[in-house]
Parts: structure tokens; C-alpha cells; sequence
């Protein structure tokens, strides 16, 4: 299955400055090795990050002594998307590079190069670039931890390096591609994590199993999102944590990059549910009698999620609802009312200021005295299974936080309402919410090995003080640098690096499924945390 169906000249998918740069490497450079690491989680919407624990190469000499997790196990972004995105880069560069000719390849590099940067392709390109298309494939190497893994902040969870000595260029070459690739759906990944250990807290501490809370988290975000791809990879992203979701892209991205089936490898569902659209066009006047209508006769059993506030939430719970409760009570199924509008946490949990003694008790409480429901052995009450709320606008980490905090200190479990994350969590992120880069730390030049590191004197928080020499990473997730060309090649051959070769040569080494990778995310969390 293709998702990419365009033909892409990869030499087109790059930064401009990447043109120059095989110009600016000192004459016979032969390797260059570089580290993707997650570098600030002080954007974690969760909690900051715990110092890390590295092991420099000329220090200890034993990496097993390296103990406990680099940070907490809260504390790391969540690896995923690598093996799609190294199937994107192949896919890219047969089709768009080593399946075309020459000809046509370098006539369209050298078209953008004259037209863009006024000067003529240097020697330099014209050799790369044929050397590049007779060798028929990528000549790199990437390693990385399996995905699902909780990777600390500071620690690289994917490297890359030439296997070619003729193609140091080529490593740096790929950020632009590999960075547009990774970063999302790590992100997405993560937030959705840290939400499902949030609501799985309040689950807990309310007198539930987190079990109850596999439907909490359900992704609206498609339509907010950067495109098409970036929705499909976000929504996979969420399916690692949650089952619930709109997103049915997801699948796609799943099945094709993870060979995931849907009820086989990953569970996901979603229900009957209105829009405004659909309310509207019955007019103010008939909205109880739509109400009544979905419920006996479209829907007379199931689910069903009614957008409730496309005039006046506060008249359907208050007016409509209490003379519908006979009708919903007696249905085999759940009516879930959906306010769409308005301030989140006061619209679920009450406002002290509201004009009216409904708003003032908010839609979960109103919703109570209505259907009653159930008093668990903590105390804590959970709305009657016929009715219940879902809300999805402008839902973050902090509102859900504040909305479970009320409704527990109003005594209500955390399982009265599903929040539907969209495009304010998903979209509002980017490359530096969890300071993603990919930095070279290394370097061979006509046989001599040297150390790149960067250490900028105005960078006093130390985020972009790199690493140093080639990298890898303890089995305790423990960052391992300033390795030399001799002691990096033992450290693989001991079987000592936890990042593992998933990619050489145009071949994929490793091959992961979507339910193997969201089993080890989740083996790693601490029931209760």
C-alpha cells in the first residue's frame, strides 16, 4: 500500500543550506555520524524531566554498571514512527531517484540550483550524484531502540552514519527528510501517553480500574491537522494509548507502515454521533423532537453522541432530558451528551459565577440528578450507563487535569467523561516541544577519526550542547558518547548498544508491529503512576 504517490525528486526534499554543505566538509571526508535525541521536555505537559544518566566512554569502562532509568519512566518522549519513516526514505528514493535516469534526476537538480542559487552545479554534485545513482541504493545505517520505548530526555534513540566513504555528505543530507518524518508522531505519541497516565491516576485514586479508561482519550484531530499524512501518523500516535477515535486515516498509516490489522493487531472504535449541521437543520423549534427521533427510531440501540449546545446546552439538560428520561432509561444503550462551546472545566464541573443553579453544578452533576447512577465502594459516583459526556474542544493535558480534579473533589469517578483530543493537543506542537534534532557528533577525514560536538556559550540551559564522538546507549537507556571508531565497534560487537540496526543499504533490518510496539509501551508504566 502507497501512501506517497507523488514522484519526488529527493534531492528536492532538502533545506536549501544542505546544497552547500558538500562544498564546506574538509576535502576526503569520509563518515559522518549523527544522533536524533529528544533534548527538552521542559514543554512535557506532564512534568519535568529527571537529569540523565550518561556514561562517557573515557570514564567507567563497564556500561552494565550504568543503573535505574534516565529519569522517571514518566519522563521520556515515547519512539515511534521510525520504521515509517525509513520506509518513507526508501519508498522517496527508489521511485523519485534510483528507479528514473540519471538524466531526468540531475536535469531537475540542476534546474533548481541554477534558478535558486545562480551559480552552476559544481563537480562536486555531478560526482555525487552519479556515483549516488550507479550504486542503485542509500548507502547509511540506522540504528535505533525498538519503538514504543520510553526514551529519556538528552538520550538519541536513532543514529545514522555512510556505510560508503564516498558519501560522508549524504548523512546530514537526510535531516530535513528524517526530522519532517520523526518528530510528530513521537510527539503525538507522547501526549497521548502522558494523558492516558493522567486520567489512569484519577481512575485509580476514584475507585476504578484503569481498564475503565481504554475509551477516556478520543481523537478528533484529523481535520486540525498540517495535512493528510501528519493526521494519519497523529492518529496512530494516539492509538498506542487509547481505543477511542474519528480518526479513521490512522489505519491506513498503520497498515502500511506497521502491517497492523484492525481488530487483529489493534483495537479502535467510534460511534453514531451528530454534528451541528445535522441540528441546525431541524431549526431551534424541533430539537426535543429530534432528540426523541434519534433515539427510537435511527437509534434505537447503541451509542449515540448528540452535539447538545447548537443553541442552549443548558435547556437540553434542564428542560428536554428530564422529560426524555423514560426514553433513554428504557434504551438498550448510551445517550452521551456533547457540549461544544464555551469554558471546558466549568461547563463539565460547574461554574460559581453561572446565572442559572444548573450552571452552577455544571453538566455532570446536572446530569446526576437526573439518572442517578452508581456509588462505587470508594465512594465515588459514576453517571447511570444509559446516559453520559463527552466534550472535544480545546481539551489539553491542564483542563483534563483541572476537569478530573473537580469532579473528584465533587465526588464524581473519573469515568463521567470522555474528552476528545483534536488539533489543540495534536497541531499545537512542534519540533521544539520535546527539542527533537539531528546532530552529527562524529567524524572520519582521510582516515582520521574526529570528535564534533557543539557547545554554544549563550546556550545556558545546556539544550543544545551536543553530544560528543560516536553514541550509543547503555541497556539502561544510559547515554553512551565520546566513543572512538575502535571503542564504538566493540561496544556493537559486545552486544552492548541498545540502539539496534533496523536500516542498511536500502534494506530494512528490522521489522516491528503496531501491537508489539504498543504492548512494550505500556509494560513499561507502573500500574497506578
Amino acid at each position: 500500500m502507497k501512501i506517497q504517490t507523488l514522484t519526488v525528486n529527493p534531492f528536492t526534499l532538502a533545506d536549501f543550506y544542505k546544497y552547500s554543505h558538500i562544498l564546506m566538509y574538509p576535502p576526503k571526508t569520509e563518515q559522518v555520524f549523527s544522533t536524533w535525541t529528544p533534548r527538552d521536555m521542559s514543554l512535557n505537559p506532564a512534568k519535568p524531566y529527571s537529569p540523565v544518566l550518561s556514561i562517557r566512554a573515557d570514564g567507567p569502562e563497564s556500561p552494565e554498571r550504568a543503573t535505574g532509568f534516565a529519569g522517571n519512566a514518566d519522563d521520556g518522549v515515547v519512539v515511534f514512527g521510525v520504521q515509517a519513516a525509513l520506509l518513507k526514505l526508501r519508498e522517496i528514493w527508489e521511485h523519485g531517484f534510483f528507479d528514473r535516469s540519471y538524466i531526468s534526476v540531475f536535469a531537475e537538480f540542476e534546474h533548481i540550483y541554477k534558478t535558486s542559487l545562480g551559480a552552476d552545479v559544481p563537480p562536486e554534485w555531478k560526482d555525487a550524484i552519479y556515483s549516488l545513482h550507479v550504486l542503485g541504493h542509500l548507502p547509511i545505517e540506522v540504528r535505533a531502540l525498538p519503538e514504543g520505548t520510553l526514551c529519556p530526555c538528552k538520550v538519541p534513540y536513532l543514529t545514522i552514519t555512510n556505510t560508503d566513504p564516498r558519501f560522508g555528505w549524504l548523512t546530514n543530507f537526510l535531516e530535513t527528510m528524517l526530522s519532517t518524518s520523526l518528530w510528530l508522531p513521537a510527539s503525538s505519541a507522547t501526549q497521548t501517553y502522558y494523558l492516558r497516565t493522567l486520567v489512569n491516576k484519577y481512575a485509580i485514586e476514584t475507585g476504578l480500574s484503569e481498564d475503565d479508561m481504554n475509551f477516556t482519550l478520543h481523537d478528533f484531530s484529523m481535520r486540525g491537522m498540517a495535512n493528510i499524512e501528519a493526521g494519519m501518523a497523529s492518529g496512530a500516535a494516539h492509538l498506542l494509548s487509547s481505543w477511542g477515535t474519528d480518526t479513521i486515516s490512522a489505519f491506513n498509516y498503520i497498515k502500511a507502515y506497521y502491517g497492523g490489522e484492525l481488530g487483529e493487531d489493534y483495537q479502535a472504535f467510534s460511534v453514531p454521533a451528530s454534528e451541528h449541521s445535522v441540528m441546525s437543520s431541524w431549526g431551534p423549534d424541533n430539537e426535543r423532537e429530534l432528540f426523541e427521533w434519534l433515539l427510537t427510531e435511527r437509534f434505537p440501540s447503541g451509542i449515540l453522541s448528540v452535539v447538545s449546545d447548537t443553541w442552549d446546552l443548558w435547556k437540553v439538560i434542564g428542560e428536554y432530558l428530564p422529560g426524555l428520561r423514560d426514553t433513554v432509561m428504557k434504551r438498550d444503550g448510551k445517550l452521551v451528551i456533547r457540549p461544544d462551546s464555551g469554558d471546558p472545566v466549568l461547563i463539565l464541573c460547574g461554574d460559581p459565577d453561572g446565572e442559572t443553579e444548573i450552571e452552577k453544578k455544571g453538566a455532570v452533576e446536572a446530569l446526576w440528578d437526573i439518572f442517578g447512577g452508581v456509588i462505587n465502594q470508594e465512594g465515588y459516583k459514576t453517571l447511570d450507563p444509559h446516559i453520559g459526556l463527552i466534550y472535544g474542544d480545546a481539551i489539553n493535558y491542564t483542563r483534563a487535569d483541572e476537569i478530573l480534579k473537580r469532579l473528584k473533589a465533587k465526588g464524581f469517578a473519573a469515568n463521567n467523561v470522555v474528552f476528545g483530543i483534536g488539533s489543540y493537543t495534536y497541531q499545537y506542537q512542534t519540533r521544539d516541544t520535546f527539542g527533537f534534532a539531528l546532530k552529527s557528533t562524529a567524524a572520519v577525514v582521510d582516515g582520521t577519526y574526529r570528535e564534533i560536538f557543539k557547545d554554544p556559550a549563550t546556550d545556558r540551559d545546556s539544550v543544545k550542547k551536543s553530544q560528543r564522538g560516536f553514541v550509543g546507549v547503555s541497556d539502561k537507556l544510559a547515554l553512551i558518547d565520546k566513543m572512538n571508531p575502535e571503542k564504538y565497534r566493540s561496544f556493537n560487537e559486545r552486544g552492548l548498544n541498545a540502539l539496534d540496526v533496523v536500516y542498511r543499504d536500502g534494506k530494512l533490518l528490522r521489522v516491528e508491529r503496531y501491537s508489539d510496539i504498543r504492548d512494550r509501551l505500556w509494560s513499561q508504566y507502573v500500574e497506578g503512576e
